[in-house]
Formats: C-alpha cells, structure tokens, sequence
C-alpha cells in the first residue's frame, strides 16, 4: 500500500441513464478516451480492472526470475543494466496499480486476489531460469512479446491505462534491445556459449508465442475487449506479427527457431508456424507449472517484510495531514 492512496471515483450507477450510455458510446466509436470520473458500463469497468491488475501482478511476479541473476550476472557491467531492468519492471508495476486503484479497487484487494489465485498473471514468468542464456531470450522473446502486446494498448480507450503504456511501452523496447544484445554476444563466442543460447532460445520459444492468450476462438474476453477498444488486435493477429518480427531478428542472431513448420507464405504474406502446445498452457495457468507455488509465496514473503516500510509511511502521511490541519 502506497502511503496516500488515489481517491476513488464517485459510486455511479451500473445502469446509468440513456445519456450517459449513449455518450459512452459515442467517447468510444469517436476514439476518444474514457476518464475515471466518466460513467462507464458495470461489465467494462471490471473488465479493465481484471486486464489492468493481471497486467500489474505480471510486472511485479516478472521481477523475481530476473531478480534470481542480479548477483550472478558475469560483469559488473551485467549487473547493473539488469538492477535497471528490474527496477523498471517495478516501476511498471506501481504505474498499473495505480491505474486500476482509479476505477475504484485498492491496492490491499489486488494483492489479496494475487497470493489466493483470484487473480492471475502472465503464465511466462512460471518457468525457471536455469542458465544466463535465459535473461537474453527473457528480454528478446518475452519482452519482445510484451511489446508487440502493448504498443496497442497505448490506445487503449481508458485514459489511465492508455498513458501508463506509453512510458512502459519506451521502456520495454530497451529491454528487449538488452535481451538481444546478451544472446548476439553468445552467439558470437565460444561453441559451449553458442549452445547454451540455442537451447535457452529452445525452451522459451513457445512459452511466448503462448502470451498472447489462447487462440481467438477460446478466448472469451478479447471479443468484448477489443470492441471497446481496450484492446487493438485479436491474440492471433499479434501471434502472428510477433513470428513475423522474429524471423529475420533470429536470422541475424544466427538462432534456429525451434519449429520445423516455420516458412514464409507468398499468398498470406506472413510466415506459417506450427501449432502450440495449450495442454502446457492451461496446466501452467492452473498453478501447474514449473514455479508457482515459489513465485506466489515469494510475493506474500516480500509484502509481509515491507509492511513496515507502509506503516512508516502512512504514519508520516497522517502526521503531515495533521500538521497542515493544524496550520
């Protein structure tokens, strides 16, 4: 918890009126961005409120298997550029909590359905990070997905979700220009540093195809989403352009991509790839996967040690509340 909270938009009717419903409406086919203080519909303030959270928890979560190499990172070099990249994935974390907080959830609740799997996140961040090779296709493949993801939704119709995207949007391309960087410098080395690039690159390959969300066909909320211009683009459109950007970029890494049915396709002008594994998917999302149960606990561990660090804080903010009352 922050020491001062956000206030909370003003309760308004999840019915609303005719004016209200038909200048919604029109705010959304115009392209213009709804507001907190905005009447909005019921069904699409807990829609944002569940993408937003998720978007929240995945950044916060996301630290952790990074986190697992600041003190073993081969250079000081190394360690410092990934110290930033973790502080900026927390930073992306207080910028989208504090989004949601403005359609009138608070911070204590999000963080209640996170540690009880009320609410999720990115499923990528259960898989471990045995090996360096990992924080370069973290960074190529993972963040390259999430950008792919998230320049849409720097048009997002909801204005505080919108604007929190642009500055975490310039921040993500850096991090997967990082990313690119480590694995072009491995391929670039020894045949044992070669190697440990291609089967990292092996194993994170289609744990990022899979961010995007199940195909279109199984997911029940992009419909919705991308009618109210939330979202941009179906999770198999940006699939799609995600293997597309990728091709070329694995081509200059010198980096076999591990799927034999990758070939261009003259007549759709994208490259065909191969199917998924979504069995993997949903057992990882279930709370199957390789590090749930530590990231989730972990989490819970880090809240209950700072709790003192907020108490400090709100007793300081009470105090200067007071002081100013007083003056």
């Amino acid at each position: 918890m922050t020491a001062v909270q956000p206030a909370l938009p003003e309760e308004k009717s999840a019915e609303g009126s005719v004016d209200q419903r038909r200048e919604f409406d029109r705010l959304i086919d115009a392209d213009m961005r709804i507001e907190p203080r905005d009447w909005m519909p019921d069904a699409y303030r807990k829609t944002l409120i569940r993408q937003i959270s998720q978007h929240a928890h995945s950044e916060i979560i996301g630290m952790q298997p990074e986190g697992n190499w600041i003190t073993r990172a081969p250079s000081l070099k190394r360690k410092a550029i990934l110290m930033a990249k973790v502080q900026d994935e927390a930073g992306h974390g207080l910028y989208l909590y504090s989004a949601a907080q403005t359609l009138g959830i608070d911070r204590e609740t999000m963080f209640e359905q996170l540690v009880t799997g009320a609410a999720k996140y990115s499923s990528i961040f259960n898989y471990t990070t045995p090996t360096w090779a990992d924080m370069g296709s973290i960074g190529w493949l993972v963040d390259g997905a999430a950008i792919c993801n998230q320049v849409p939704l720097c048009r997002a119709s909801y204005g505080p979700y919108g604007r929190a995207m642009t500055r975490i949007c310039k921040e993500e391309s850096f991090h997967q220009r990082q990313g690119f960087e480590i694995l072009l410098e491995l391929m670039r080395g020894t045949d044992a540093q070669k190697a440990m690039a291609q089967e990292s690159v092996n194993r994170w390959y289609a744990p990022a195809l899979m961010m995007f969300g199940p195909p279109d066909e199984d997911s029940p909320n992009s419909q919705r989403s991308m009618a109210w211009k939330i979202k941009r683009f179906s999770n198999d459109d940006l699939r799609q352009r995600f293997v597309d950007m990728l091709v070329p970029q694995a081509e200059v890494l010198g980096i076999t991509l591990p799927d034999p049915d990758i070939k261009w396709n003259e007549e759709r002008g994208h490259y065909d790839f191969g199917p998924l594994d979504w069995d993997e998917f949903y057992e990882v999302l279930a709370g199957r996967g390789q590090a749930n149960a530590v990231r989730v606990a972990r989490r819970k561990k880090a809240h209950e040690d700072g709790a003192w660090v907020r108490e400090a804080a709100r007793a300081c903010a009470d105090a200067q509340a007071a002081e100013r009352m007083a003056s």
